[in-house]
């Protein structure tokens, strides 16, 4: 059973805000709210760059045409975004929903007992690039929507409703084997090196760009040996040359620490490894995979079994009483879009989805040739 956040599965229909008041950039009239090229540009962007084409260089990267599936399919999810959110924040001032400092207090408490400290959520936010301004507003979307949620009806999840749900759902509580392990990784990713040497000259030729990846590579290998030898050496300073030396910093920050994960969560290279070696073991050589070269720690093994109710018990309630949450929105959400006055003031910004299927079929077809 994953764990996540409420604001995720809720706030992920809020994005940046709406106006009230109608601007010459506007795109979409949503009853008496405006929806500009500004809110657009910033919502598409934060998709964009949220999804695994992050990778690839993100919005910037992504080609704006007609005939670019994946273009389409951003732009039609982040207009239907958009305009739910500016029906949320009308229903929301509607209802007379605010949030208090004293609500922003509470939440921010529930938070930081959740990660352990404010510390550690610094550490968090920081790692994963987010502002303290952006968590902020995040935080408050969050409150709101609960707020917005709650004056529709109060979601309480009892041990009971956890307990029926676990029992007819074993399935989903069953593990494969999975073992513990820490890793040091010095980074050695081919696509990650490209795109530094092309931020660094964007008039290098390919053949420069192939020995120049090849040298790097090389030169991260080389470190990488003397930092397993210094493991070798000293194997129980391991987590002391992780929080120092690996290119991971999430988990090298926690000594290399991944906790418990199953074959499958785990590039084929670097299980295959993993789960060869005993408890409380390193691992003799470098392993290698499309990240670079990792140093494998290996502290305990778990058969395969299922997940006793009583150490579920917690996240499966918050996970039932999130879904119940999602349903509420989504209910509120269909009804509000069933009587709303949208006009489309650019109409390159209304949603053609027979166009997305067209340019799919046809590259499906393209594909079969």
């Amino acid at each position: 059973m994953r764990k996540f956040l409420t604001c995720v599965a809720l706030s992920g229909v809020l994005l940046s805000g709406c106006s009230f008041m109608h601007q010459n950039n506007s795109i979409i009239k949503v009853n008496d709210s405006y929806i500009t090229k500004g809110d657009f540009e910033k919502a598409y962007e934060k998709e964009v760059n949220n999804s695994p084409l992050k990778n690839f260089g993100g919005a910037s990267n992504l080609k704006r045409s007609e005939d670019n599936v994946m273009y389409l399919i951003f732009k039609d999810k982040v207009v239907n975004e958009l305009i739910v959110k500016t029906l949320l924040d009308s229903e929301i001032a509607k209802r007379g929903i605010k949030v208090s400092d004293e609500d922003m207090k509470n939440e921010m408490k529930l938070i930081i007992d959740k990660v352990g400290s404010k510390e550690e959520l610094n550490k968090l936010l920081k790692q994963r690039g987010v502002s303290n301004s952006e968590f902020t507003e995040d935080l408050k979307t969050q409150i709101r929507i609960k707020k917005l949620i709650d004056s529709i009806s109060k979601v309480k999840i009892s041990d009971a409703d956890a307990e029926k749900y676990y029992k007819t759902h074993t399935a989903e509580f069953k593990h494969g084997e999975q073992v513990r392990a820490s890793h040091i990784l010095i980074s050695a990713d081919t696509l990650q090196i490209i795109r530094n040497l092309k931020a660094k000259n964007k008039d290098i030729t390919p053949d420069v760009m192939n020995k120049k990846v090849e040298e790097i590579k090389a030169e991260q290998k080389i470190k990488a040996e003397k930092i397993l030898a210094e493991v070798k050496a000293n194997p129980d300073n391991f987590e002391q040359i992780a929080q120092k030396e690996s290119d991971d910093k999430a988990s090298g920050e926690r000594g290399g620490e991944l906790g418990f994960f199953s074959k499958d969560a785990m590039v084929p290279e670097f299980s295959k490894v993993a789960f060869g070696m005993k408890p409380n073991t390193i691992s003799e050589k470098l392993v290698e995979t499309p990240y670079g070269y990792h140093i494998i720690k290996v502290t305990d093994r778990m058969e395969a079994g299922t997940t006793p109710f009583a150490k579920i018990k917690d996240e499966l309630k918050f996970y039932l009483e999130t879904q119940e949450q999602v349903k509420i929105l989504k209910n509120l959400t269909s009804g509000l879009m069933k009587t709303a006055d949208i006009k489309y003031i650019d109409e390159s910004f209304k949603p053609n989805n027979d166009i997305t299927k067209k340019i799919m079929e046809q590259q499906q077809q393209e594909a079969k040739k």
